[in-house]
C-alpha cells in the first residue's frame, strides 16, 4: 500500500507542509506544481520554493509573497506580531477557492479544511462561523498553503497517511487578540483527539493551519510503520532552532498489511445443513468479510458445526444480532483477530469471447492472478466450453 508518513517532531505549519510534500517530486514535477498552484491563485499571491541547507541537511523553503512582499505570517513558526492585509470571512475564501482551476477534489478538500477553522475560531470566539473574521490565517498566503497541500495529495495521491504525535512547541505566542499560550485556542480545538505533546522549545511549533490539515488528511497516528521508504521529502521552516527546524515525509509502500479484525463464533448441534447455510448468506449479506463452519465434536459425543464470521470492530454488534436471529445458539464468543493481507488490485484480460476481470495479489515477496470464475463460468456456458478451455485463452 502506498502510505506517505508525516513526522512532526518539530510541529507542523501549513508552507512547512508544502515545502516536504513537494520535496518529494522531481524536478518537473515541482516546476509543473508551481505553475498549477500560481496559476490557481491568478495574481493575488506567488509561490516559488528554494533549495535550502540546514543542520546539514537539504530541503524546500515554500515562500509565498503578496505584492512582492513575503508575509511575516504564522505559517513560519512566527510568534512576534503579524502583518496581515487581508482579513476574509470564509465565504470570501470558499468563493476564492471555487475560482481556482484545479479539480473538485482539491477544491473540495481545501473547502472542508477553512470550514475545520472557521469552526474552531468560532468556538473560541463565541461567533456563527459566517461571522469569523480571519487574523492569522484568512489571507491569501494561507489559501495558498492550503490548496498547495491538497494539490501535492492528489499529485503523490497515497493510500494511507500516518501521522507521528505533533510537536507543539510551548511558551507563548502574540496574536492579533493579545499573548495566548502555545497552543493557541483555535489550534488546541483542531487538535482535540490527536496525540500531541509540549516541546522544550519555546515557540509555536504548530499552527492553526498544519493542524487542520493533519486532521483532514491523516488516517492513523504512530510511530513509523514497516515500510519501504521511496522518497523522503524536507520542508523547511523560518526560525532557527538547534535542532532542525523541518517537517519530514516519507513516501513508499507499507510491508505490513494488517488489519484489526472480529472474530465471532458460535457452536451449533440442532440446525440443518440448508438452516445453516442460509444463516451464512444472511451473514454475508449484512457485510461479513467472511464466513465458514468447522466440524467440531460436542457434549455427549454429539456431532456438531462452529460457525464462525470475520468482520470489521464496528460490525460486530450487527453481526451478533443476525447471528442470533438466524441460528439457535444462545453464545456467540468474540475474539480479536490480526489479519495480513496481499495487495489486491484488477485487471481486464482478453479473450476471443470478450473480456474476463482477473483478480491480482501482491506482497511478501509473492505475486498471483486469477481470472473472476463468473466471467469465465459465463463465456464457458455461452460457447460451450469447460472453464480450464477459457482460461487458456485469457490474453
Amino acid at each position: 500500500m502506498k502510505t506517505l508518513y508525516i513526522d512532526c517532531g518539530m510541529g507542523v505549519a501549513g508552507d512547512m507542509l508544502t515545502g516536504a510534500l513537494l520535496d518529494l517530486l522531481d524536478e518537473h514535477g515541482q516546476t509543473e506544481f508551481l505553475n498549477e498552484i500560481n496559476e490557481a491563485l491568478a495574481g493575488k499571491a506567488v509561490v516559488t520554493a528554494e533549495r535550502e541547507t540546514k543542520c546539514g541537511v537539504k530541503g524546500l523553503h515554500v515562500h509565498v509573497t503578496i505584492d512582492g512582499e513575503e508575509e511575516g505570517h504564522e505559517h513560519h513558526h512566527h510568534d512576534g506580531g503579524h502583518h496581515h492585509h487581508h482579513h476574509n470571512g470564509i465565504k470570501e475564501i470558499r468563493e476564492l477557492i471555487d475560482a481556482m482551476p484545479l479539480s473538485e477534489t482539491v477544491r473540495y478538500n481545501a473547502r472542508k479544511i477553512f470550514d475545520g477553522i472557521a469552526e474552531a475560531e468560532a468556538e473560541v470566539h463565541g461567533q456563527d462561523m459566517e461571522h469569523i473574521h480571519f487574523h492569522e490565517v484568512g489571507t491569501v498566503d494561507a489559501v495558498a498553503d492550503v490548496v498547495g497541500v491538497c494539490l501535492l495529495m492528489e499529485k503523490l495521491a497515497p493510500e494511507d497517511v500516518i501521522c507521528s504525535p505533533i510537536n507543539v512547541g510551548g511558551g507563548t505566542v502574540k496574536c492579533a487578540h493579545g499573548i495566548l499560550p502555545v497552543p493557541a485556542p483555535a489550534t488546541e480545538i483542531l487538535l482535540r483527539g490527536l496525540p500531541w505533546y509540549e516541546g522544550e522549545i519555546k515557540a509555536e511549533l504548530c499552527t492553526p493551519t498544519g493542524a487542520a490539515l493533519v486532521l483532514w488528511f491523516v488516517n492513523e497516528f504512530d510511530s513509523v510503520p514497516m515500510m519501504t521508504v521511496e522518497r523522503t521529502g524536507y520542508g523547511m521552516g523560518t526560525k532557527e532552532f538547534e535542532r532542525l527546524n523541518a517537517v519530514r515525509v516519507l513516501l513508499g509502500e507499507r510491508s505490513d498489511e494488517r488489519e484489526f479484525l472480529t472474530e465471532l463464533s458460535c457452536n451449533l448441534d440442532d440446525m440443518t445443513g440448508e438452516e445453516i447455510g442460509f444463516a451464512m448468506e444472511r451473514l454475508l449479506e449484512a457485510g461479513a468479510l467472511d464466513v465458514w463452519t468447522t466440524a467440531i465434536g460436542m457434549k455427549k459425543n454429539r456431532p456438531g458445526v462452529m460457525l464462525s464470521v470475520l468482520c470489521r470492530g464496528d460490525q460486530e454488534n450487527d453481526l451478533t444480532r443476525c447471528l442470533f436471529r438466524h441460528t439457535t445458539t444462545l453464545g456467540v464468543r468474540c475474539k480479536n483477530a490480526v489479519r495480513r493481507t496481499l495487495e489486491r488490485s484488477f485487471r481486464k484480460a482478453e479473450t476471443p469471447w470478450g473480456e474476463v476481470t482477473v483478480k491480482q495479489a501482491e506482497g511478501w515477496g509473492v505475486k498471483r492472478e486469477k481470472p473472476e470464475y463468473e466471467d469465465l463460468a459465463k463465456i464457458a456456458r455461452e460457447q460451450g466450453l469447460s472453464l480450464r478451455e477459457v482460461k487458456e485463452q485469457i490474453k
